[in-house]
């Protein structure tokens, strides 16, 4: 298959990926697979799922992580990073160059990008900025100025600080224990990141409360945000519904989406951040949920109901009034 073949392709595909290299990066690691169709379909924002535990394994679900970097014309490469929370993630750790993985990407929706040359501020929360490299590569080809704003609780757990130093217009590092640039969390410095950049747009991956916040503050300024959300996946593709959330949709309507294939891309205005992990009593499709059109119906056919009630007994009472002054006359 040539390269303008594949690239004619679209949507996802499984493959036996070959692990390249597995490296520590601070307190994360960064696995690149050998995966030339997955490279040369993504999208910055994209993810893929792997398979852990090999063929004999008790653990049945995929792990989902964004993607970092391609390398579509150089070996056709694919590379994420992870940090070890437990048995599958501690499997893709000691996985060694040559190891096959079964591996499906590219998944998601991307972010979008811009038309025409804006400043973009790229905020991202521990290795939540994995993804953000990427896409500040394809901002720059169009023209578009770059600063990042990058914290964690720790030096070793800020991902690509020396990389957004080296790339942006400028790059901001926040730690909570003061290990790194300011001391404090993202959002303590982004009124400052935002006065200094000019920013007319702000693209954000990280933590949910760490988004929520960032879409707070950016409505103070009218600044749109797209957040890449961290919900945890079980397929990656539809299936499950394990990776909903709440999202008001361009009808006004709220509807439990699957960040998976809906997502993880989403306008941060438009996620209900504070309702994340339940189903709001106004979500389509809830217990006794009614389209609005249906619910304003209503409220005009009782409304006309009392108006045409009180219209009869007031016409009645004149009748009677009538009469009564009739026969008194």
């Amino acid at each position: 298959m040539t390269p303008s073949e594949v690239d004619a392709q679209v949507g996802p595909v499984q493959v036996r990926g070959t692990v390249l290299t597995v490296r520590r990066v601070d307190a994360y690691h960064a696995m690149t697979l050998v995966a030339p169709a997955i490279a040369a379909r993504f999208r910055p924002g994209q993810f893929v799922t792997l398979a852990v535990g090999g063929p004999d394994s008790s653990m049945l679900l995929s792990r989902a992580f964004s993607i970092h970097d391609v390398r579509p014309h150089h070996g056709g490469t694919v590379e994420f990073v992870f940090a070890v929370h437990g048995r599958g993630t501690q499997w893709l750790a000691e996985r060694r160059a040559r190891d096959v993985l079964d591996v499906t990407g590219p998944l998601g929706r991307p972010f979008p990008l811009p038309r025409d040359p804006v400043n973009c501020l790229l905020i991202g929360g521990g290795y939540g900025s994995a993804p953000l490299f990427a896409l500040a590569a394809k901002l720059r080809e169009r023209r578009c100025e770059v600063d990042f704003l990058l914290g964690a609780g720790s030096g070793d757990r800020v991902f690509g600080a020396l990389t957004a130093r080296r790339t942006g217009r400028s790059a901001t590092i926040t730690t909570e224990d003061g290990s790194l640039g300011a001391r404090g969390v993202v959002t303590d410095m982004l009124d400052q990141a935002i006065h200094d950049g000019r920013t007319d747009v702000i693209y954000a991956c990280g933590p949910m409360p760490m988004l929520r916040q960032i879409t707070v503050l950016a409505r103070r300024y009218d600044i749109p945000v797209q957040a890449a959300v961290e919900e945890a996946m079980a397929c990656g593709f539809g299936v499950c519904m394990t990776c909903v959330l709440p999202v008001i949709g361009s009808d006004g309507i709220t509807r439990m989406v699957r960040s998976c294939i809906d997502g993880p891309v989403f306008r941060g205005e438009s996620v209900r951040w504070d309702d994340i992990g339940t189903i709001p009593f106004d979500a389509f499709g809830a217990p006794g949920w009614e389209p609005r059109s249906r619910r304003a119906a209503q409220a005009q056919i009782t409304s006309d109901q009392d108006g045409n009630g009180a219209g009869s007994a007031g016409a009645e009472v004149a009748k009677g009034r009538g009469g009564r002054h009739g026969h008194g006359g």
